[in-house]
C-alpha cells in the first residue's frame, strides 16, 4: 500500500481587498437608507431598524480586519451590496476554473510536476458555479491533466474531505498524482446586508498536490492519517438550488444565501471538533504536545483559540496555531490550506502537524502530517 504525501500547495489571492472601514461605510449607508425607506413600518413595530456596524464590532466578533474579493465595487455600493461578476459565455472558462488554474500551477511547480502527470482533480468547495458539467472536469481540461475529475461539496470541510478521498485512492494504487482544488467565491453567497454576518467571508482559491511519498521530488509532508465525520444540523444553511424556481416568492428570500445560528454553532461545533481531533490523535498514538503546528479552519479567532486550548491543554503559542483570517477572512474550505501553505516551510524533518477544517453539516475533517526532508 502506497503512503500518500502532500508535495505542493498553491494559493490564488484576488487583487481587490475590502477593509473593515470600507465595509462599514457601505453597510451603514445601506442601513440608513433602509431605515428611512421603512420609517413608518419601523415606528409601528412591524419592522426592526437596521443597526450600524463598526470596525471594532467586526474585529471583536471575528478577528477579521480585511478580506480579498473578486469584485468590491458592487459590495461597497449601498444600492447593490453584492459582487458584480459578469456572465460568461459557454465558450469561456468559468470564473472558478480560472481561479483554480493559478493555484494549481503554483502547487504543481512546488511539487516539481507537470499537469500531464496529474490523473485526478477534485474540485472541493462550499459552492459550485454550476451543477454540471463538473468544475473539476473543466479544470482538468484547461490544465491538460489526464485521468478523471469530480466535484465535491462538504461546505467548509471540503478541502480535508477531498484530501482524504485523494489519499485513499493513492493508498489503493488507483491514482498516482492528485490535485485537490478549493476555489471559494464566498462573496457570492454572503448576505452583505445582514449586520450579523456581513463581514465574515472573502474569496480565494487553494490547491494541493498529493502523490505517493516514494514519488516525491523534494521536501514534502507525509500524510500519517486522515479522518472525517459528519453530523446533521440546520444551524449553518443555504437553501438555494435548482428547485428555487418551482416555489413561489423565492427570488429574494433570505435563506437563499448564507445563514447561521451563530451561538448554537459555537456551542455545538467546538466540542465536536475538539473531541474529533483528540480522538484522532489518540488512535494514532500521538500526544498533543508532539504537535508542532495546528492549521485550523479560519472561521473565527475565538473558535480557533478555544479548539487550540482544548487540544493542546494550554494557550497555543502564535507559531503553533497560525491565523490568516485577519487578512483573508473566512474563506470556507480554503482557510486551513492557506494557513498550511503559508506556515509550514519552517518545520523540520520529523515534525508533526494537523490540518483541520469544520463547518456546515456539521462536518469535520482532520489530516495528520509529518515533515519529511
Amino acid at each position: 500500500m502506497k503512503s500518500p504525501a502532500i508535495t505542493g500547495t498553491g494559493v490564488f489571492t484576488p487583487k481587490e481587498t475590502i477593509t473593515n472601514d470600507e465595509l462599514v461605510v457601505a453597510f451603514n449607508a445601506y442601513a440608513d437608507s433602509y431605515n428611512a425607506e421603512n420609517a413608518q413600518a419601523i415606528a409601528a413595530g412591524d419592522l426592526a431598524a437596521k443597526d450600524h456596524s463598526s470596525s471594532e464590532f467586526i474585529v471583536g466578533a471575528s478577528g477579521i480586519e480585511q478580506r480579498y474579493v473578486m469584485d468590491k465595487s458592487g459590495v461597497l455600493d449601498p444600492a447593490v451590496m453584492h459582487p458584480h461578476l459578469r456572465a460568461r459565455s459557454d465558450d469561456e472558462p468559468s470564473i472558478m476554473a480560472e481561479m483554480a488554474l493559478s493555484a494549481c500551477r503554483d502547487a504543481l511547480a512546488q511539487a516539481g510536476r507537470t499537469a500531464d502527470e496529474v490523473d485526478l482533480v477534485i474540485c472541493a468547495a462550499s459552492n459550485h458555479e454550476r451543477p454540471y458539467p463538473a468544475i473539476a472536469v473543466e479544470i482538468q481540461q484547461l490544465l491538460g491533466a489526464g485521468g478523471f475529475a469530480f466535484d465535491m461539496n462538504v461546505a467548509c470541510s471540503s478541502a480535508t474531505f477531498g484530501m482524504q478521498a485523494a489519499a485513499d485512492m493513492i493508498r489503493a494504487g488507483s491514482v498516482r498524482c492528485a490535485l485537490v482544488v478549493n476555489p471559494e467565491i464566498c462573496s457570492g453567497h454572503l448576505e452583505w446586508r445582514d449586520r450579523d454576518c456581513h463581514f465574515i467571508f472573502g474569496d480565494v482559491c487553494t490547491a494541493a498536490v498529493l502523490e505517493p511519498e516514494d514519488a516525491a521530488k523534494g521536501a514534502h509532508f507525509r500524510i500519517r492519517s486522515t479522518r472525517c465525520a459528519t453530523q446533521f444540523s440546520n444551524n449553518i444553511r443555504n437553501n438555494n438550488g435548482f428547485l428555487r424556481r418551482t416555489r413561489e416568492q423565492m427570488q429574494d428570500r433570505r435563506d437563499m444565501l448564507f445563514m447561521q445560528e451563530g451561538r448554537k454553532v459555537f456551542k455545538e461545533v467546538l466540542p465536536l471538533v475538539s473531541q474529533h481531533i483528540l480522538s484522532h490523535l489518540e488512535d494514532e498514538g500521538i500526544e498533543a504536545d508532539m504537535l508542532k503546528r495546528l492549521w485550523l479552519h479560519q472561521a473565527n479567532k475565538s473558535m480557533n483559540d478555544f479548539i487550540g486550548r482544548k487540544v493542546l491543554g494550554r494557550v497555543p503559542k502564535p507559531d503553533e496555531q497560525p491565523n490568516i483570517l485577519q487578512d483573508y477572512a473566512n474563506t470556507s474550505s480554503a482557510g486551513s490550506i492557506i494557513a498550511f501553505s503559508k506556515y509550514s516551510d519552517d518545520l523540520a524533518p520529523g515534525d508533526l502537524g494537523l490540518i483541520c477544517s469544520f463547518g456546515a453539516g456539521y462536518s469535520v475533517g482532520s489530516v495528520v502530517v509529518e515533515r519529511v526532508s
